[in-house]
């Protein structure tokens, strides 16, 4: 079992940037993804970005690169989403998800075994 728990989230006006947090625990072996996802009231569940836990590799939705990073602590068993220049169409709960073992395809919710809670971020005008 894996377990994520995500923090970081909250209200905040435009133009701020925030830093959400994944904490990891469990059993995870060797390489494997780990995403964030988002979901806005009435809408579906979007894909932001991903990374490869181990190496590092980032991987990007085209609609945030430029303005969410995605990054990795080992020592801290942590994935980190930092999201900038926030508009309130970022408004959403975000969760994090693990893809534990290797795959082609990182982009979508049946490519994660185990999710977090979620973590609230509004944006007002």
């Amino acid at each position: 079992q894996v377990q994520l728990v995500e923090s970081g989230g909250g209200s905040v006006t435009t133009g701020v940037s925030l830093r959400l947090s994944c904490e990891i625990s469990g059993r995870t072996l060797g390489n494997y993804r780990v995403a964030w996802f988002r979901q806005a009231p009435g809408k579906e569940q979007d894909y932001i970005a991903a990374i490869a836990y181990s190496h590092g590799t980032t991987y990007y939705a085209d609609s945030v690169k430029g303005r969410i990073t995605i990054s990795r602590d080992h020592a801290k068993s942590a994935v980190y989403l930092q999201m900038n220049s926030l508009t309130p169409n970022d408004t959403a709960t975000y969760y994090c998800a693990a893809q534990l073992g290797w795959s082609t395809s990182w982009t979508t919710r049946n490519d994660y075994d185990y999710w977090g809670q979620g973590t609230q971020v509004t944006v007002s005008s």
